[in-house]
């Protein structure tokens, strides 16, 4: 099983020699990428209840090309890209139709309610929403189950029970594996290390969920000392001003841990302080730049959410539904933490688009 995907280098490079030119986009979906370590929910709209570690294997293949209609925020950043490479690839392996629309940005609830309300009137046999509102979308999920038309709740999450099956990670356990990934390195015991913690925004639901997965995961371990926790809006400037506050407050700092925006503020600043030796970085969420930073070792950690895997798998469960095939009604990627220990021998695009991937709006398969 693969938890993370191991290919070998070699295996990749033979493969593109064979096929020429094709991109590694093109190449990559042709991988079977499975199974993969995933996590079950035993109550599926109950996202702290208990859940089950299952292998993940997807259909063969699709006995039709189903029209699949995906509604997400935005294309514009590398999660949703990653979202967006997941769908795209696993629709073509599987045979299936996909039209995406974007709603361009979280600002845009009306503008997504209309999109889904599209994919319902142009007959779309399921819709993968990827929602903007925790509670927005639940009117027009509501007419897509009336319609008959399974709806797959992926990455951000809603509170309607009309959803037909969920991809959909825990926050609080992003922060939970970065705790444990801490409380690992310094047991019970050793030698005391002092840790600054970088949330993100005030008042944020998923900032309070990643940080109470944060603090559980430490678990009372006495050996780390979260000597300052910095709530602040997740732009580079607020947290590089946080960051160098925090500094001057403890000369004798060992961890920065945070959003991914505190990690890569705090690569330029350790280093202009030299304290890049002293001060470990760790990030509870995924990148690309810090994926790059692990590999050059400037950030010493983070959790993957396995960002394409999710993608490929509504795209999975969608035609499971639609063949009347068995499915999970909650499932999504089992976490893990990337240090380098590991990252040589993962398989980057269960995480990251590929570097030539673009946004792709339609699949047509016949």
């Amino acid at each position: 099983m693969k938890c993370p995907q191991i290919i070998t280098m070699s295996l990749r490079s033979a493969i593109v020699a064979l096929i020429g030119s094709v991109s590694v986009a093109e190449v990559v979906a042709a991988e079977n990428w499975y199974p993969y370590d995933t996590e079950v929910w035993h109550s599926p709209f109950d996202i702290d209840s208990k859940r089950s570690l299952k292998p993940y294997s997807p259909l063969k293949s699709a006995t039709k090309p189903w029209d699949i209609c995906v509604s997400l925020p935005h294309v514009d950043d590398a999660y949703w890209l990653a979202i967006n490479y997941g769908i795209v690839a696993e629709s073509r392996r599987l045979g299936t139709k996909m039209h995406l629309l974007e709603a361009g940005g979280y600002s845009n609830l009306t503008r997504q309610i209309a999109q889904v309300e599209d994919c319902i009137d142009s007959d779309a046999d399921a819709i993968v929403l990827g929602a903007i509102s925790f509670e927005g979308l639940n009117d027009v999920i509501a007419k897509a189950k009336q319609h008959n038309i399974p709806v797959i709740d992926v990455a951000n999450g809603v509170s309607s029970t009309k959803v037909t099956a969920k991809t959909l990670i825990s926050i609080s356990d992003l922060g939970l594996n970065t705790g444990r990934y801490l409380a690992d390195r310094h047991p019970q015991g050793s030698k005391s290390v002092k840790v600054a913690w970088f949330p993100g925004p005030p008042g944020a639901g998923w900032v309070e969920s990643a940080d109470k997965g944060f603090i559980s995961g430490l678990d009372g371990n006495r050996s780390i000392d979260v000597v300052e926790t910095r709530y602040g809006d997740i732009d580079k400037k607020t947290q590089m001003k946080q960051i160098e506050s925090v500094l001057a407050n403890h000369p004798d700092l060992d961890y920065i841990v945070g959003t991914a925006v505190a990690a890569e503020a705090s690569i330029q600043l350790l280093k202009e302080k030299k304290l890049s030796d002293q001060v470990k970085t760790v990030s509870y969420y995924y990148t690309p730049a810090v994926h790059q930073a692990i590999k050059r070792g400037e950030v010493l950690a983070a959790t993957t959410d396995s960002t394409v895997i999710q993608g490929r798998v509504a795209i999975d469960q969608a035609v499971r539904i639609l063949e009347g095939r068995s499915y999970d009604i909650h499932v999504a990627p089992k976490l893990f933490v990337v240090d380098a220990g590991n990252i040589g021998g993962l398989d980057e695009t269960s995480m990251l688009a590929p570097v030539d991937f673009r946004a792709t709006f339609r699949v047509n398969n016949k």
